[in-house]
């Protein structure tokens, strides 16, 4: 037992000594190995001029190989692109009707790819070669010489002035890739071209590239381009035609001729000297063409609703689910609204922007359930393609605040609750009204009618403020509201074109109004694909009819006798809200009718302020411009809840067409009232008149001027009337407007009495 530990201390010996004579003789055959490779390189040992030209040309082999495996890993994304289908075209050509099926514009591409390579005239493909790609037939894709050829020229001229690409990498960035400058997008091209030299014949490749190239005006091919430009086919282009065609390939925006016709033709000449150059023509055959330059037909897009067709287009491409992208698309359209909305916009601008400092406006107008029947997105589409109305995020002002209102209805307040109007601070925030004073105990209705901003803001400490943010989300407002102390002031960011289809809501009773532009949809095969009355569900019922009645009755004072007087119309009630903006950046108007529904937006793009401009203002006056030329028919139905001091019961006529709409009369309701169809100051003058007539005493022998003045049971007297006209204008002076018949005729006699310009509002 006693001699264990000595055995097993000597394996532990030899196995260290193994370990060490192992390594001893590993690294003595590595020495060995190294000592014979060394010798056996020596054998090649070169030095000088020989060694330097080899070491150069290891390294390039070495970093080739590395930078193509880069390279090519940079380039497999654009080879899925390269399936089966690639030679099909998914780009889209529709064209546009109005509401009434007529033509009024295109969008998308215009491109025909129908005509046999042999069918395009000599001169078309000799210009295209001479002017793109002169070595075409003879390199592999990527023209290694005309790529040095470019290189010495742009560096002789400190500049870009010859490009590199071949006809066949510009293919390659025509079928699979965005035309962005970058390192990455050349080399997806050079690969994408190798690849396309390798699957295609050089026809194959030039007849996919002059059907596929961009030629500006919405076209795609030479076909489209001569049709468009000339009003012919490419089969009967002349060769001052071919020249200005093939000058479009490298910048057809800034040489399209329909935009700028001495530019385009400047550009066919350098085209003529390239042909000249190449051998593909004489000087005097060029001298000829210049002699009788190309000229294009007219193309006019006067009568042409861009912004709208824009947005149309866009939803087009939402809606459309199949294969077909060759379509025909009737939209909501009406072409007189649309001109009426234009015409007002650029009047308002040219007449009182530069007094306002307000350079750019936006409109919408849209029936009551959601469909646009025009569209103004900015003052001039040809300066600026941007859709004011559509994607422009700005701030609404006051003109926000129904939906504060709105919330308050729905939890538990009335138009006749009272809040009292008085200096609040959240935190380091201290709201303020606009004229910097205050009127005390004040109805949610005379709140909203002045624009008074602690009203809201209290309103919003009682029920949250993210209430107000749903309700918005749930009346039709689609951009992201950030919830703030200042959001019941309109502190949000959101479009005219959803403002309005919220405020549309408002009218029609509570039922979603989501502004659209397309009616129906066909393909190619004159084939039914969309039909919005077969293909939408009936619009839901996003609030309680009651709260939209309720709402309409606030806003209907707003014209009548608030901020927004300058949009009163003098055929019917109007209901609406003026929108200001700190600092004047924005100044809007939201209003409609029992017909239509109109947003109107004044501003500029970069957010500078304007001169004072309020919603009351410009805005107010545009709207109730364009109310007034497209409110033509008389079929104007009541809006339901809104003011009527006639307190005149619908007709059986009206709650008919309520009933076939869809929608709930005022007697369902529980309302007496409909709107008028003459204004409030006729209606007072009418009573008046009526009154003075059935108070008369009837004429006697005993008539007299001093028998007049005599106050009786028979007799005329105003005390009774003068004093509740005393009594309106003191409380209106205060901004409170009484309850019941009474307050409507304080309301109706006090503010419109005093005369002058109307209120600045409250932001």
């Amino acid at each position: 037992m006693g001699h264990k530990p000595k055995v097993k201390r000597m394996r532990l010996l030899e196995f260290d000594s193994w370990i060490d004579s192992t390594l001893y003789d590993t690294l003595h055959m590595l020495r060995d190995r190294y000592d014979a490779y060394s010798a056996w390189i020596a054998r090649f040992h070169v030095s000088g001029l020989r060694r330097v030209i080899i070491e150069l040309v290891s390294d390039a082999t070495s970093f080739s190989i590395v930078g193509g495996i880069l390279m090519l890993a940079l380039a497999q994304p654009a080879f899925e692109e390269t399936d089966d289908a690639w030679r099909s075209s998914n780009q889209y050509s529709v064209n546009f009707t109005d509401r009434y099926g007529r033509p009024i514009g295109k969008r998308g591409l215009l491109h025909n790819d129908a005509v046999p390579l042999d069918e395009i005239p000599d001169h078309m493909i000799k210009a295209a070669l001479a002017t793109e790609d002169r070595r075409f037939f003879e390199h592999f894709g990527i023209d290694v010489i005309g790529l040095f050829r470019a290189m010495s020229e742009n560096v002789r001229a400190h500049g870009v002035v010859q490009g590199g690409s071949t006809l066949t990498q510009q293919l390659a960035k025509n079928l699979f890739l965005t035309p962005e400058r970058t390192l990455d997008r050349k080399i997806k091209e050079a690969f994408l071209a190798l690849w396309l030299e390798a699957r295609l014949t050089k026809r194959e490749i030039l007849k996919l590239y002059l059907d596929r190239a961009y030629l500006g005006g919405g076209t795609v091919g030479v076909d489209a381009a001569a049709e468009y430009y000339f009003g012919k086919s490419v089969r009967d282009v002349t060769l001052a035609e071919a020249a200005m065609l093939a000058g479009l390939f490298k910048a057809p925006t800034r040489f399209a001729p329909h935009l700028n016709l001495p530019a385009a033709r400047a550009r066919a000449n350098v085209v003529l000297d390239n042909m000249v150059e190449s051998g593909f023509l004489t000087e005097g055959q060029a001298y000829g063409a210049r002699q009788r330059p190309a000229t294009i037909v007219d193309r006019s897009e006067n009568e042409v609703p861009n912004y709208f067709l824009d947005w149309a287009f866009s939803e087009v491409q939402r809606l459309n689910k199949g294969n077909d992208f060759v379509l025909t698309v009737k939209t909501t359209v009406d072409m007189t609204i649309q001109r009426a909305a234009e015409a007002a916009i650029e009047s308002a601008l040219r007449q009182n922007g530069p007094r306002y400092g307000a350079e750019q406006a936006a409109m919408v107008v849209m029936d009551l359930d959601g469909a646009v029947r025009g569209m103004v997105g900015g003052r001039d589409y040809g300066e600026s393609q941007f859709n004011r109305a559509v994607d422009a995020l700005r701030q609404p002002g006051s003109s926000f605040k129904p939906f504060t209102y709105l919330t308050a209805l729905m939890n538990g307040f009335t138009p006749e609750s009272v809040v009292v109007d008085a200096p609040i601070t959240i935190g380091n925030w201290s709201p303020k009204n606009y004229g910097r004073s205050y009127r005390g105990p004040v109805t949610l209705t005379t709140a909203l009618t002045h624009s008074i901003n602690t009203i809201p803001v209290r309103l919003s400490q009682s029920f949250g403020r993210d209430k107000i943010a749903e309700t918005a989300h749930k009346m039709g407002i689609r951009s992201n509201i950030v919830v703030t102390r200042a959001l019941p002031l309109g502190v949000a960011e959101v479009t005219v074109l959803d403002m309005t289809s919220s405020y549309a809501a408002f009218a029609n009773g509570g039922k979603q109004a989501t502004g659209y532009a397309v009616l129906e949809i066909r393909n190619s095969n004159d084939e039914i694909i969309y039909d919005r009355r077969r293909d939408e569900p009936p619009a839901p019922q996003l609030i309680e009819p009651q709260y939209a009645a309720q709402l309409n009755f606030m806003l209907s004072h707003v014209p009548e006798f608030g901020t927004g007087r300058r949009a009163q119309l003098d055929f019917t009630v109007a209901a609406g809200k003026t929108g200001t903006t700190q600092a004047y950046r924005d100044a809007w108007f939201m209003g409609y009718t029992g017909k239509y529904c109109a947003g109107v937006w004044f501003g500029n793009d970069d957010f500078t302020s304007t001169h004072r401009m309020t919603g009351g203002s410009l805005p107010a006056m545009t709207w109730k411009e364009v109310m007034a030329l497209i409110h033509t028919e008389q079929d104007i139905l009541p809006i339901v809840g809104a003011i009527d001091p006639r307190g005149i019961m619908p007709t059986p006529e009206e709650t008919a067409i309520a009933d076939a709409e869809g929608r709930p009369s005022a007697t369902q309701l529980g309302l007496t009232a409909r709107p008028s169809t003459l204004s409030e100051r006729m209606i007072r003058t009418l009573d008046h008149l009526e009154k003075l007539f059935s108070d008369a005493p009837p004429v006697t022998a005993n008539s007299g001027p001093s028998a007049a003045r005599e106050e009786g049971p028979g007799s005329f007297s105003l005390n009774r009337r003068e004093g509740a006209t005393r009594a309106s204008q003191d409380e209106a002076d205060t901004g409170s407007i009484g309850k019941g018949p009474q307050g409507a005729l304080k309301a109706a006699e006090g503010p419109n009495q005093r005369g002058g310009n109307p209120p600045l509002e409250l932001r």
